[in-house]
Protein backbone atom coordinates (compact mmCIF):
# COMPACT_ATOMS: atom_id res chain seq x y z
CA UNK A 1 0.00 0.00 0.00
CA UNK A 2 2.97 2.61 0.87
CA UNK A 3 4.39 1.67 -3.12
CA UNK A 4 0.64 1.96 -4.43
CA UNK A 5 0.26 5.76 -2.32
CA UNK A 6 4.47 6.96 -3.29
CA UNK A 7 3.46 5.91 -7.15
CA UNK A 8 0.24 7.66 -6.90
CA UNK A 9 2.24 10.90 -6.19
CA UNK A 10 4.34 10.69 -8.49
CA UNK A 11 2.07 10.42 -11.12
CA UNK A 12 0.16 13.23 -9.81
CA UNK A 13 3.42 15.10 -9.87
CA UNK A 14 4.28 14.12 -13.13
CA UNK A 15 1.26 14.57 -14.80
CA UNK A 16 0.41 17.80 -13.51
CA UNK A 17 4.12 18.75 -14.48
CA UNK A 18 3.37 18.41 -18.31
CA UNK A 19 0.26 20.53 -17.54
CA UNK A 20 2.84 23.21 -16.83
CA UNK A 21 4.46 23.11 -19.84
CA UNK A 22 1.29 24.00 -22.16
CA UNK A 23 -1.17 26.54 -20.31
CA UNK A 24 1.59 28.68 -19.98
CA UNK A 25 3.77 28.36 -23.08
CA UNK A 26 1.57 27.20 -25.74
CA UNK A 27 -0.05 30.38 -26.58
CA UNK A 28 3.58 31.60 -27.24
CA UNK A 29 3.93 29.08 -29.85
CA UNK A 30 1.04 29.82 -31.41
CA UNK A 31 1.93 32.94 -31.91
CA UNK A 32 5.58 32.20 -33.36
CA UNK A 33 3.23 29.91 -36.16
CA UNK A 34 1.77 33.76 -37.16
CA UNK A 35 -1.71 33.37 -35.51
CA UNK A 36 -4.01 36.22 -34.37
CA UNK A 37 -4.61 36.63 -30.38
CA UNK A 38 -8.30 35.96 -31.33
CA UNK A 39 -7.01 32.78 -33.07
CA UNK A 40 -4.92 31.27 -30.09
CA UNK A 41 -7.69 32.13 -28.06
CA UNK A 42 -10.16 30.05 -29.27
CA UNK A 43 -7.46 27.29 -29.71
CA UNK A 44 -7.26 27.43 -25.74
CA UNK A 45 -10.57 27.93 -24.81
CA UNK A 46 -12.93 25.51 -27.30
CA UNK A 47 -10.67 22.67 -25.95
CA UNK A 48 -12.28 22.58 -22.13
CA UNK A 49 -15.85 22.60 -23.49
CA UNK A 50 -15.02 18.98 -25.34
CA UNK A 51 -14.38 17.76 -21.70
CA UNK A 52 -18.33 18.06 -20.93
CA UNK A 53 -18.87 15.34 -23.32
CA UNK A 54 -15.27 13.05 -23.12
CA UNK A 55 -14.76 12.79 -19.25
CA UNK A 56 -18.16 11.18 -18.26
CA UNK A 57 -17.23 8.74 -21.74
CA UNK A 58 -13.79 7.69 -20.07
CA UNK A 59 -14.88 7.41 -16.77
CA UNK A 60 -17.96 5.66 -17.63
CA UNK A 61 -15.80 3.15 -19.46
CA UNK A 62 -13.49 2.36 -16.70
CA UNK A 63 -16.09 1.40 -14.39
CA UNK A 64 -17.31 -0.43 -17.26
CA UNK A 65 -14.35 -2.64 -18.16
CA UNK A 66 -13.39 -2.39 -14.21
CA UNK A 67 -10.28 -1.06 -15.37
CA UNK A 68 -8.11 2.28 -14.56
CA UNK A 69 -4.37 2.05 -15.32
CA UNK A 70 -5.35 0.71 -18.56
CA UNK A 71 -8.01 3.60 -19.70
CA UNK A 72 -5.05 6.05 -18.08
CA UNK A 73 -2.00 4.54 -19.92
CA UNK A 74 -4.19 4.41 -23.05
CA UNK A 75 -5.38 8.39 -22.90
CA UNK A 76 -2.02 9.30 -21.84
CA UNK A 77 -0.33 7.91 -24.91
CA UNK A 78 -3.04 9.45 -26.85
CA UNK A 79 -2.49 12.78 -25.44
CA UNK A 80 1.26 12.30 -26.67
CA UNK A 81 -0.17 11.59 -30.22
CA UNK A 82 -2.20 14.62 -30.18
CA UNK A 83 0.53 16.83 -29.10
CA UNK A 84 2.47 15.51 -31.98
CA UNK A 85 -0.24 16.15 -34.37
CA UNK A 86 0.11 20.07 -33.00
CA UNK A 87 3.73 20.45 -33.42
CA UNK A 88 3.98 18.93 -37.05
CA UNK A 89 0.29 20.85 -38.04
CA UNK A 90 0.63 23.16 -40.80
CA UNK A 91 -2.86 25.90 -40.98
CA UNK A 92 -4.99 26.96 -38.38
CA UNK A 93 -7.59 23.97 -39.35
CA UNK A 94 -5.07 21.18 -38.36
CA UNK A 95 -3.89 23.32 -35.51
CA UNK A 96 -7.62 23.49 -34.08
CA UNK A 97 -8.34 19.83 -34.87
CA UNK A 98 -5.39 18.67 -32.71
CA UNK A 99 -5.58 20.88 -29.91
CA UNK A 100 -9.74 19.31 -29.23
CA UNK A 101 -7.77 15.55 -29.09
CA UNK A 102 -5.28 16.48 -26.98
CA UNK A 103 -8.38 18.25 -25.00
CA UNK A 104 -10.10 15.47 -25.03
CA UNK A 105 -7.29 12.54 -24.14
CA UNK A 106 -5.75 14.97 -21.65
CA UNK A 107 -8.15 16.09 -19.34
CA UNK A 108 -10.31 12.61 -19.14
CA UNK A 109 -7.38 11.37 -17.76
CA UNK A 110 -7.62 13.52 -14.50
CA UNK A 111 -10.40 12.60 -12.53
CA UNK A 112 -9.62 9.26 -13.26
CA UNK A 113 -6.60 9.68 -11.72
CA UNK A 114 -8.15 11.17 -9.14
CA UNK A 115 -10.73 8.21 -8.93
CA UNK A 116 -7.95 5.93 -7.97
CA UNK A 117 -6.27 7.99 -5.36
CA UNK A 118 -9.05 8.83 -3.55
CA UNK A 119 -9.95 4.93 -3.42
CA UNK A 120 -6.44 3.84 -2.42
CA UNK A 121 -6.02 6.65 -0.17
CA UNK A 122 -9.35 5.57 1.94
CA UNK A 123 -8.07 2.03 2.43
CA UNK A 124 -4.92 3.48 3.72
CA UNK A 125 -6.42 5.78 5.73
CA UNK A 126 -4.69 8.76 4.78
CA UNK A 127 -5.87 11.88 3.33
CA UNK A 128 -6.49 12.52 -0.41
CA UNK A 129 -5.10 15.73 -0.24
CA UNK A 130 -1.81 14.30 0.84
CA UNK A 131 -1.39 12.77 -2.81
CA UNK A 132 -3.48 16.30 -4.89
CA UNK A 133 -0.46 18.41 -3.50
CA UNK A 134 1.63 16.17 -5.55
CA UNK A 135 0.42 17.50 -8.58
CA UNK A 136 0.90 21.19 -7.31
CA UNK A 137 4.22 21.03 -6.41
CA UNK A 138 4.96 19.33 -9.98
CA UNK A 139 3.11 22.35 -12.11
CA UNK A 140 4.92 24.62 -9.47
CA UNK A 141 8.27 23.46 -10.23
CA UNK A 142 7.84 22.70 -13.75
CA UNK A 143 6.18 26.78 -14.35
CA UNK A 144 9.46 28.45 -12.78
CA UNK A 145 11.89 26.17 -14.79
CA UNK A 146 10.36 25.42 -18.36
CA UNK A 147 11.17 29.23 -19.55
CA UNK A 148 14.84 28.30 -18.27
CA UNK A 149 15.00 25.33 -19.89
CA UNK A 150 13.57 26.28 -23.45
CA UNK A 151 16.15 28.73 -23.64
CA UNK A 152 18.65 26.42 -23.39
CA UNK A 153 17.41 24.05 -25.90
CA UNK A 154 17.33 26.87 -28.24
CA UNK A 155 13.65 29.05 -27.79
CA UNK A 156 9.91 28.42 -27.68
CA UNK A 157 9.90 26.41 -31.20
CA UNK A 158 11.46 23.71 -29.54
CA UNK A 159 9.13 23.00 -26.59
CA UNK A 160 8.10 19.66 -28.17
CA UNK A 161 10.94 18.31 -27.15
CA UNK A 162 10.48 19.60 -23.46
CA UNK A 163 7.00 18.32 -23.84
CA UNK A 164 7.67 14.79 -24.82
CA UNK A 165 10.55 14.55 -21.99
CA UNK A 166 8.74 15.47 -19.06
CA UNK A 167 6.44 12.56 -20.10
CA UNK A 168 8.80 10.19 -19.80
CA UNK A 169 8.51 10.15 -16.11
CA UNK A 170 4.64 9.26 -15.72
CA UNK A 171 4.68 6.43 -18.81
CA UNK A 172 7.56 4.98 -15.84
CA UNK A 173 5.52 5.26 -12.83
CA UNK A 174 2.40 3.65 -14.53
CA UNK A 175 4.55 0.50 -14.74
CA UNK A 176 4.78 0.12 -11.18
CA UNK A 177 1.12 0.97 -10.80
CA UNK A 178 -1.39 -1.44 -9.56
CA UNK A 179 -4.45 -1.72 -10.80
CA UNK A 180 -7.68 -0.80 -8.72
CA UNK A 181 -10.09 -3.24 -10.27
CA UNK A 182 -12.79 -2.45 -7.41
CA UNK A 183 -15.82 -4.94 -6.80
CA UNK A 184 -15.42 -6.70 -10.10
CA UNK A 185 -19.17 -5.24 -10.88
CA UNK A 186 -20.16 -4.72 -14.24
CA UNK A 187 -22.00 -0.99 -15.05
CA UNK A 188 -24.74 -0.92 -17.17
CA UNK A 189 -26.26 2.03 -19.24
CA UNK A 190 -29.32 2.02 -16.59
CA UNK A 191 -26.98 2.84 -13.90
CA UNK A 192 -25.34 5.66 -15.62
CA UNK A 193 -28.86 6.97 -16.37
CA UNK A 194 -29.85 6.32 -12.08
CA UNK A 195 -26.47 8.88 -11.69
CA UNK A 196 -28.26 11.33 -14.08
CA UNK A 197 -32.01 10.72 -11.98
CA UNK A 198 -29.76 11.52 -8.53
CA UNK A 199 -31.55 14.87 -7.47
CA UNK A 200 -28.88 15.58 -4.86
CA UNK A 201 -25.86 15.60 -7.18
CA UNK A 202 -27.55 17.21 -10.17
CA UNK A 203 -28.18 20.13 -7.43
CA UNK A 204 -24.23 20.14 -6.51
CA UNK A 205 -23.23 20.22 -10.15
CA UNK A 206 -25.63 22.94 -10.59
CA UNK A 207 -23.73 24.57 -7.05
CA UNK A 208 -20.30 24.41 -8.56
CA UNK A 209 -21.19 25.74 -12.21
CA UNK A 210 -22.49 28.47 -10.39
CA UNK A 211 -19.71 28.88 -8.11
CA UNK A 212 -16.66 28.16 -10.32
CA UNK A 213 -17.46 30.60 -13.55
CA UNK A 214 -15.91 33.05 -12.04
CA UNK A 215 -13.05 30.64 -11.52
CA UNK A 216 -12.20 29.57 -14.99
CA UNK A 217 -13.00 33.34 -16.13
CA UNK A 218 -10.35 34.13 -14.63
CA UNK A 219 -7.99 31.00 -15.62
CA UNK A 220 -8.27 31.99 -19.18
CA UNK A 221 -8.39 36.30 -19.01
CA UNK A 222 -6.10 37.22 -16.10
CA UNK A 223 -3.02 36.92 -17.83
CA UNK A 224 -4.87 38.75 -20.23
CA UNK A 225 -5.72 41.89 -17.77
CA UNK A 226 -2.10 41.46 -16.16
CA UNK A 227 -1.22 42.83 -19.07
CA UNK A 228 -3.42 45.33 -19.80
CA UNK A 229 -1.97 46.54 -16.88
CA UNK A 230 1.39 46.59 -17.59
CA UNK A 231 3.04 43.12 -16.71
CA UNK A 232 5.55 41.89 -18.46
CA UNK A 233 5.58 38.13 -19.28
CA UNK A 234 7.63 36.84 -16.65
CA UNK A 235 5.54 37.92 -14.59
CA UNK A 236 2.05 36.61 -16.31
CA UNK A 237 4.56 32.73 -15.75
CA UNK A 238 4.63 33.40 -12.08
CA UNK A 239 1.51 34.12 -11.71
CA UNK A 240 0.49 30.77 -12.24
CA UNK A 241 3.64 29.55 -10.41
CA UNK A 242 2.44 31.57 -7.17
CA UNK A 243 -1.28 30.32 -7.30
CA UNK A 244 -0.30 26.78 -7.73
CA UNK A 245 2.58 26.92 -4.87
CA UNK A 246 -0.66 28.44 -2.53
CA UNK A 247 -2.36 25.19 -3.35
CA UNK A 248 0.68 22.70 -1.79
CA UNK A 249 -0.23 23.43 2.32
CA UNK A 250 -4.10 23.28 1.74
CA UNK A 251 -3.86 19.63 0.06
CA UNK A 252 -1.55 18.35 2.92
CA UNK A 253 -3.49 19.61 5.39
CA UNK A 254 -7.17 20.33 5.11
CA UNK A 255 -8.12 16.77 4.89
CA UNK A 256 -7.14 15.97 8.14
CA UNK A 257 -9.82 18.64 9.47
CA UNK A 258 -12.38 18.12 6.70
CA UNK A 259 -14.08 15.54 8.75
CA UNK A 260 -15.53 17.91 11.17
CA UNK A 261 -17.61 20.19 8.72
CA UNK A 262 -20.27 19.21 6.23
CA UNK A 263 -19.29 20.14 2.89
CA UNK A 264 -22.20 22.49 1.67
CA UNK A 265 -21.64 24.51 4.50
CA UNK A 266 -17.53 24.78 3.44
CA UNK A 267 -18.36 25.60 0.10
CA UNK A 268 -20.51 28.64 1.45
CA UNK A 269 -17.48 29.78 3.53
CA UNK A 270 -15.37 28.83 -0.38
CA UNK A 271 -17.74 31.27 -1.95
CA UNK A 272 -17.65 33.88 0.07
CA UNK A 273 -14.43 34.01 0.15
CA UNK A 274 -14.64 34.15 -3.73
CA UNK A 275 -16.29 36.86 -3.77
CA UNK A 276 -13.32 38.62 -1.65
CA UNK A 277 -10.80 37.35 -3.88
CA UNK A 278 -12.84 38.69 -7.16
CA UNK A 279 -13.55 42.05 -5.41
CA UNK A 280 -9.98 42.73 -4.61
CA UNK A 281 -8.81 41.54 -8.45
CA UNK A 282 -11.34 44.31 -9.47
CA UNK A 283 -10.44 46.96 -7.25
CA UNK A 284 -6.33 46.29 -7.41
CA UNK A 285 -4.41 47.64 -10.39
CA UNK A 286 -1.17 47.27 -9.66
CA UNK A 287 0.06 44.06 -11.13
CA UNK A 288 2.64 43.05 -8.38
CA UNK A 289 -0.48 43.08 -5.73
CA UNK A 290 -2.27 41.20 -8.46
CA UNK A 291 0.10 38.46 -8.56
CA UNK A 292 0.48 38.65 -4.58
CA UNK A 293 -3.43 38.15 -4.70
CA UNK A 294 -2.85 34.81 -6.44
CA UNK A 295 -2.13 33.08 -3.28
CA UNK A 296 -5.72 33.47 -2.19
CA UNK A 297 -5.82 30.73 -4.85
CA UNK A 298 -5.33 28.49 -1.60
CA UNK A 299 -8.29 29.24 0.41
CA UNK A 300 -10.59 29.53 -2.55
CA UNK A 301 -9.53 26.30 -5.58
CA UNK A 302 -8.11 23.76 -3.31
CA UNK A 303 -10.45 23.95 -0.31
CA UNK A 304 -13.55 24.20 -3.15
CA UNK A 305 -11.71 20.94 -5.33
CA UNK A 306 -11.22 18.86 -2.13
CA UNK A 307 -14.04 19.42 -0.59
CA UNK A 308 -16.04 18.64 -4.11
CA UNK A 309 -14.23 15.59 -4.98
CA UNK A 310 -15.23 14.13 -1.35
CA UNK A 311 -19.08 15.32 -1.60
CA UNK A 312 -19.12 14.22 -5.24
CA UNK A 313 -17.76 10.90 -4.27
CA UNK A 314 -20.35 10.30 -1.15
CA UNK A 315 -23.48 11.19 -3.69
CA UNK A 316 -22.83 8.74 -5.79
CA UNK A 317 -22.76 4.51 -5.61
CA UNK A 318 -19.72 2.85 -5.24
CA UNK A 319 -19.49 1.62 -8.38
CA UNK A 320 -20.20 4.70 -9.98
CA UNK A 321 -17.32 6.44 -8.51
CA UNK A 322 -15.30 7.30 -11.72
CA UNK A 323 -18.55 8.40 -13.29
CA UNK A 324 -19.43 10.76 -10.68
CA UNK A 325 -15.78 12.58 -10.37
CA UNK A 326 -16.00 12.53 -14.31
CA UNK A 327 -19.36 14.81 -14.63
CA UNK A 328 -17.79 17.29 -11.67
CA UNK A 329 -14.62 17.37 -13.56
CA UNK A 330 -16.57 17.87 -16.67
CA UNK A 331 -19.01 20.81 -15.19
CA UNK A 332 -15.93 22.70 -13.92
CA UNK A 333 -13.26 22.12 -16.83
CA UNK A 334 -15.45 22.13 -19.62
CA UNK A 335 -19.37 23.36 -18.84
CA UNK A 336 -17.74 26.24 -16.39
CA UNK A 337 -14.60 26.74 -18.62
CA UNK A 338 -16.56 28.15 -21.93
CA UNK A 339 -18.79 29.99 -19.89
CA UNK A 340 -16.41 31.74 -17.39
CA UNK A 341 -13.93 32.27 -21.25
CA UNK A 342 -16.75 33.89 -23.23
CA UNK A 343 -18.97 35.47 -21.03
CA UNK A 344 -15.64 37.02 -19.23
CA UNK A 345 -14.49 37.89 -22.49
CA UNK A 346 -17.39 39.56 -23.77
CA UNK A 347 -17.61 41.64 -20.33
CA UNK A 348 -14.08 42.54 -20.83
CA UNK A 349 -14.11 43.39 -24.46
CA UNK A 350 -17.28 46.18 -23.44
CA UNK A 351 -16.44 47.00 -20.11
CA UNK A 352 -13.12 46.33 -19.16
CA UNK A 353 -11.38 43.68 -17.15
CA UNK A 354 -12.48 45.52 -13.68
CA UNK A 355 -16.39 45.10 -14.59
CA UNK A 356 -15.45 41.23 -15.38
CA UNK A 357 -14.23 40.29 -11.75
CA UNK A 358 -17.13 42.63 -10.65
CA UNK A 359 -19.47 40.09 -12.62
CA UNK A 360 -17.48 37.54 -10.80
CA UNK A 361 -17.82 38.41 -7.35
CA UNK A 362 -21.81 39.13 -8.09
CA UNK A 363 -22.03 34.94 -9.31
CA UNK A 364 -19.80 34.00 -6.62
CA UNK A 365 -22.02 36.41 -3.67
CA UNK A 366 -25.20 34.18 -5.04
CA UNK A 367 -23.68 30.79 -5.13
CA UNK A 368 -22.81 31.70 -1.54
CA UNK A 369 -26.23 32.31 -0.97
CA UNK A 370 -27.57 29.13 -2.47
CA UNK A 371 -24.84 26.31 -0.95
CA UNK A 372 -25.50 28.05 2.46
CA UNK A 373 -29.71 27.87 2.16
CA UNK A 374 -29.09 24.39 0.65
CA UNK A 375 -27.45 23.73 3.88
CA UNK A 376 -29.93 25.10 6.09
CA UNK A 377 -32.65 23.09 4.08
CA UNK A 378 -31.52 19.86 4.31
CA UNK A 379 -30.46 20.19 7.93
CA UNK A 380 -34.11 21.54 8.40
CA UNK A 381 -36.06 18.76 6.38
CA UNK A 382 -33.49 16.14 7.65
CA UNK A 383 -33.42 14.45 4.52
CA UNK A 384 -31.33 11.18 3.95
CA UNK A 385 -28.35 12.34 2.06
CA UNK A 386 -25.12 11.24 3.13
CA UNK A 387 -23.17 13.35 5.71
CA UNK A 388 -20.00 14.21 7.26
CA UNK A 389 -19.57 12.87 11.32
CA UNK A 390 -20.54 16.53 11.94
CA UNK A 391 -22.08 19.83 10.50
CA UNK A 392 -21.32 23.20 10.94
Amino acid sequence: MNKQIWTLRGLTFSYYATTAVLMPFLPIYFGLKGYSSSQIGLLMMFGPFVAIFAQPLWGYLSDRYNTLKLIIGGLWALTVASSAGIFAADGYAWSFLFMLLIYFFMLSSAPLLDSMTIKTTLRAGIAYGSVRMWGSIGFTLMAMTAGLALKLLGGIEHIPWLYWSVWVLPFALLLFLKDDKGSGQRISFTAVTSVLKNGPFLWFLFLVFVLTVPHRMNDGLFVLYLKDLGASDSMAGWAWALAAMGEIPTFALLSRYLHRFHELALLGIVAVLYTVRWLLYGWVSDPAALIALQLMHSVTFAVFWIVAVQYAVRLVPESMRSTGQAMLSAVFLGLAGITGGFVGGVIKDAWGGQAMYHFGAVMTAAAAVLLFGTHAYMRGKKQQVPKSDAVL
